[in-house]
Parts: C-alpha cells; sequence; structure tokens
C-alpha cells in the first residue's frame, strides 16, 4: 500500500538513514530477520541480557552464540579478539560474519548501551552491529532519534537499526533500518516479509502522525516539547528516589526505572499496595529477572505531570519504610556487574 511506503520513508528520514522496512510485530521483527543475515558459520555475539525475541532470532539462525557480560567491553573484546585469532571451533576456519547484537536501553535494567566503545570495537575487530532500539527511539537523544543520536554518533556506524512502534509511537510494528542494499536484501529473503499480515493503514497513519509530531514537521513544537518533559520527568523522578535511598537500577537520562524489591513476596504487597491506591505498576520477577532480584519497574511518560509523580514517590517512601527495601548507602547507586561464570556457546 501507498501509506506502508510512505511509512518507511517517513521511518528512513527520521533515523538519517537509506532505507527502512516495516513488520506488522515488534517480537517478529527480531525474531524473523536476524535468521536471515547470519549463519551457519557465523557467529553472534550478545548481550547477556537482550531481549528473548533477540535469543530466538539468534537460536534459530543457526549461528553460534557466545554470550558477553552486560556492558562490559573488556569482555566483548576478548571474545572478538579470540573469535578473530581462533576463528571456528575444530576446522580454525574464519567466520564468516560476527554480529554483535545489543539493545539500546534495557528493559529491565534501564541501562544505556554504551554504543560509542561498541562501534570502535565493531570497527577495529571488522564485525558488524545490530542494535535494537525499541526502548529507546523516541525516548533519549536531543530531538528524540535514539541512542545513536544520544551519543552523537553517525547512523551509518550501525549496520541494522531495528526498534518497535509499540512505546513512543503508541502503536505496533516494528522496523528495520540502514543501508538500501541490506534491506532490499530483507525484502527479498525474510518471513516477516514473505508469511506475515502486512500493517493496516490506520497503524501506518497513527505512526506517522507521532513521528511527525517528534519531527516538527506538523508545524507545532509539541514532540520536542514532550521529548524535553520526559527527559525532565525522568531526572526528576530517579533524583527523588535516590533521596528516598531506594536502590534503583540504570543510567540516570533512562526513562525506565527499575526500583530493587529483592523478595518476591515484597513485590506483591507492593503491587497490592499501589493498586489499592489506583496506581498502574509493573512488576518483575523470576524468570524475567535473577530470581533473588525481583523489582518494580516504572516507564516514565512525557504525559506525566509532578503531582503525579510526587503521589507516587510518597506511597513509595510509604512502601519502602514497610518493606524494608530503603538499602542504598549512596547518593547515586551504580550497579557492579561481576561475573566468574564462563561465557555461553551454543553451537548449531
Amino acid at each position: 500500500m501507498d501509506k506502508l511506503q510512505e511509512l518507511e520513508d517517513l521511518v528512513a528520514e527520521f533515523l538519517k538513514v537509506e532505507a527502512a522496512m516495516v513488520c506488522s510485530m515488534g517480537f517478529a521483527t527480531n525474531s524473523t530477520n536476524i535468521p536471515v543475515l547470519v549463519g551457519k558459520g557465523c557467529l553472534i555475539l550478545s548481550d547477556e541480557l537482550n531481549h528473548t525475541s533477540l535469543i530466538l532470532g539468534a537460536r534459530l539462525s543457526g549461528a553460534t552464540i557466545r554470550v558477553f557480560q552486560h556492558n562490559n567491553m573488556k569482555n566483548l573484546e576478548k571474545l572478538l579478539r579470540d573469535a578473530v585469532v581462533r576463528g571456528q571451533p575444530r576446522t580454525h576456519r574464519a567466520w564468516k560474519k560476527i554480529l554483535i547484537v545489543v539493545e539500546g536501553i534495557y528493559s529491565m535494567e534501564g541501562s544505556i548501551v554504551r554504543l560509542p566503545e561498541i562501534i570502535a570495537l565493531k570497527k577495529k575487530y571488522k564485525a558488524y552491529l545490530y542494535l535494537d532500539e525499541a526502548h529507546s527511539i523516541g525516548a533519549v537523544g536531543p530531538t528524540g532519534r535514539g541512542v545513536v543520536e544520544y551519543f552523537g554518533m553517525d547512523p551509518e556506524d550501525v549496520d541494522v537499526m531495528m526498534g518497535t512502534f509499540t512505546k513512543s509511537f503508541g502503536s505496533v510494528g516494528g522496523y528495520i533500518a540502514g543501508k538500501r542494499d541490506l534491506v532490499d536484501y530483507l525484502r527479498s529473503h525474510s518471513h516477516s516479509a514473505f508469511y506475515a499480515t502486512s500493517m493496516s493503514a490506520p497503524i501506518a497513519e497513527q505512526i506517522m502522525r507521532v513521528m511527525k509530531c517528534i519531527m516538527g514537521s506538523d508545524g507545532t513544537l509539541t514532540g520536542q516539547q514532550r521529548v524535553n518533559q520526559l527527559a525532565e520527568n525522568t531526572r526528576y523522578f530517579r533524583q527523588k528516589l535516590h533521596d528516598l535511598k531506594l536502590i534503583i537500577y540504570g543510567n540516570e537520562d533512562s526513562p525506565i526505572v527499575p526500583v530493587l524489591m529483592y523478595m518476591p513476596t515484597k513485590v506483591g504487597a507492593f503491587a497490592r499496595h499501589m493498586l489499592r491506591k489506583k496506581i498502574g505498576v509493573v512488576i518483575v520477577g523470576f524468570p524475567a529477572t535473577p530470581i533473588a532480584e525481583a523489582r518494580v519497574r516504572f516507564c516514565i511518560s512525557a504525559a506525566h505531570t509532578k503531582e503525579m509523580l510526587d503521589k507516587v514517590l510518597l506511597e513509595l517512601d510509604i512502601m519502602g519504610d514497610v518493606l524494608n527495601v530503603k538499602h542504598s548507602r549512596n547518593s547515586r547507586t551504580n550497579r557492579t556487574v561481576v561475573y566468574d561464570e564462563n561465557n555461553i556457546e551454543l553451537d548449531a
């Protein structure tokens, strides 16, 4: 349909790349397109906290998978160096492709990918980069263009840009963007292009209206004001949580804010209390998180007012005392990742 072509052209313009392809389901954007990009004889280096859709796509590809510690650049470089030096198991032939798979903002941690360092490693070891911006597109960066803009990087340095329309755009579906040759190849080989149902015209129109609003091409400043308001709300909410001595994860500019409750029973009690106060919260536990790191996840919106945030903070203050979860000793909580486990390797 003309609407889909118009949407794809607008997505490419918004991301400042050559071309884009839209899919009708965000999860399937990852799980059906990664197997097209890599296969047997290829290596995927995947962050340990990647979303299930990325993990499924990697497993379906038939490529060898090695997992690196979350946002740990030394560990990633070690795996890249070993992959280049040793090649494939048994034969020691060079890998056909090495694909680094990361997210822009990690949905359960609130952490932002260390993109400049990853791009530097990608160039150094001649690898490819797949960036999932499901939670960051429209949410971070001076004009809402995601972590690439947030770090001031060149979009051409990211080989495959992926994102979804279910968060900032209030719709459904996802996109893959990058070089025109890449997008044309996916169109002719991806199951999401061949077998999936096309996105409907009203959904495409909804996404375009929001994207034009963010870009300012609708003739208003509403989009930019919302991006600025989201950043302000995020900083305010995180600072107040620090003041309450609650332990939170993630980057200071991340609108995804996990508050640690640790014990599953405390998470349940917290959720029931907030429901009685007519406050909707997302509680997360095992297997989505480690069994001893149950948490409450807040997703900040530009539509939240200061009064709304203060109401939530008041209840957090009360329940923090009741549940005894105010354990932070610092004004800023930085998660230290210390792992001694061996890297996971899956051979197809």
